[in-house]
C-alpha cells in the first residue's frame, strides 16, 4: 500500500477518539454483544468495582463469538477471582508508587519512564499498574515540565520511555509539545513509547503522529503490546506501515499468562504474524504479582518448559528475551532453560 493510499485510509476513517469514547463500560453489554449467556458470568460481573472493564469496539471485533473461553475476552472479561486475596501478590509488585517526581521512574541509569497519561484505551485484567495512584501522578504540563528538568539536569539519562496508563491517551499536540522539548536536551538520544492503544484502536496511529516522529532528531522505537496472535489484522498492519515509513523501530512485548498464551505453538505463531507485520518480539514477561491478578499466574518451571520448547521450534531473532522485573533491580532478570 503506497503512503498516499494509507494516508487517504487515515483521514477516512472514524476518529480515534469517537472509537475511544464509545468503549465498553459494562460487563453485560460486552456479553450480549458476544452472544455470551449473563447467568454465566453473573458471580464475575462485581470485579468491576476493583477494576472497571474498559474495552473498544476494534479489540471487541476481533473475539469470536459465544466462545466464553476467547483469549483476548479473558484478558479484559471481569473474573469473580480477582477478589482472591493471594499470598505473595500485592498492589505495587515493583515498588513504583514512591517517585520524587511526580509520573516519572528513574529505575535505570540510563533512561527514565514518563507516565505521560495515567488512563488507558482498555483495562487488561492483568495489569501491573492496576492499583497505580495515577491521581497523584496526573499527566499534564506541570508535572511535565518538573520530569523535563530533572531529565535536563541528568546527563547520564540518554533515553525517555513514554508510558502511562497509555502514552497515546496523549492527543497529538500534547505529544508534540513534549517531543519537541525533549529534542532541545541534547544528552536525550533516543524516545520510546511503549503501548497498547494501536492494537486495540489502530486508528490511533495518525498521519499527524507519524510525520511527528519523522520529523525528529531522536532515535524512534515504539513497543507494542500484543499477547495473542488474534490481536493481530490487517488493519493493524495498514496503520503501522507509516510507522516503519517514518523510521520507527517496531518491538513487542508480550506477558505469558495462564490460559491465554501459555503454549509453545502459539506463541510461535505470535511471533511469526508479529514478523510478518514488520514487529520483532523483544520480551516476553512473566507475569508481575499484582493482587487482582493471580488466576492469570504461571510459576517459573511451566514458564522455563514453555520458552525451551519455543526456542526449539523458532528461529532464533523471532524468540523474545524471557524476563522478569525484580522491584529495586537495576534491570531486568533474564530467565533462560
Amino acid at each position: 500500500m503506497s503512503m498516499i493510499t494509507q494516508n487517504t485510509l487515515l483521514r477516512e476513517e472514524p476518529s480515534w477518539l469517537d472509537y475511544l469514547a464509545n468503549a465498553i463500560n459494562d460487563p453485560q453489554k460486552l456479553l450480549r454483544q458476544l452472544d455470551l449467556p449473563l447467568n454465566q458470568f453473573k458471580n464475575d460481573i462485581s470485579a468491576r468495582r476493583l477494576f472497571p472493564l474498559r474495552v473498544p469496539q476494534p479489540f471487541i471485533d476481533k473475539m469470536e463469538k459465544g466462545n466464553p473461553q476467547d483469549p483476548l475476552l479473558l484478558q479484559v472479561m471481569t473474573s469473580q477471582q480477582e477478589f482472591f486475596q493471594v499470598q505473595g501478590f500485592s498492589q505495587d509488585p515493583l515498588q513504583e508508587q514512591q517517585s520524587a517526581v511526580p509520573g516519572l521512574l528513574h529505575k535505570y541509569h540510563n533512561r527514565v519512564l514518563l507516565m505521560v497519561k495515567g488512563g488507558c484505551a482498555v483495562n487488561c485484567r492483568y495489569c501491573f499498574r492496576r492499583h497505580f495512584p495515577y491521581q497523584d501522578n496526573k499527566g499534564n504540563k506541570q508535572n511535565w515540565q518538573t520530569a523535563l528538568d530533572y531529565i535536563a539536569a541528568h546527563p547520564e539519562i540518554e533515553e525517555v520511555i513514554f508510558s502511562g496508563g497509555d502514552p497515546l491517551m496523549a492527543k497529538d499536540h500534547e505529544l508534540d509539545w513534549l517531543i519537541s522539548r525533549l529534542e532541545q536536551i541534547r544528552h536525550i538520544k533516543t524516545l520510546r513509547i511503549h503501548t497498547r492503544l494501536p492494537v486495540v484502536i489502530p486508528q490511533r496511529i495518525t498521519s499527524a503522529l507519524c510525520q511527528r516522529l519523522a520529523a525528529s532528531r531522536l532515535n524512534k522505537v515504539l513497543v507494542t503490546h500484543i499477547n495473542h496472535p488474534n490481536e493481530i489484522d490487517h488493519t493493524l498492519a495498514d496503520h503501522l506501515a507509516p510507522l516503519r515509513a517514518a523510521n520507527v523501530v517496531l518491538l513487542n512485548q508480550s506477558v505469558l499468562l495462564k490460559d491465554v498464551n501459555d503454549n509453545a505453538q502459539l506463541l510461535k505463531q505470535l511471533s511469526d504474524k508479529l514478523f510478518s507485520t514488520g514487529i520483532l518480539p523483544y520480551y516476553l514477561h512473566l507475569l508481575d504479582k499484582v493482587q487482582g491478578a493471580a488466576h492469570f499466574y504461571l510459576d517459573d518451571k511451566q514458564a522455563l518448559a514453555i520458552y525451551h520448547e519455543l526456542q526449539k521450534i523458532s528461529s532464533g531473532y523471532l524468540v523474545p528475551k524471557l524476563a522478569r522485573e525484580i522491584a529495586g533491580e537495576p534491570n531486568k532478570t533474564l530467565l533462560t532453560p
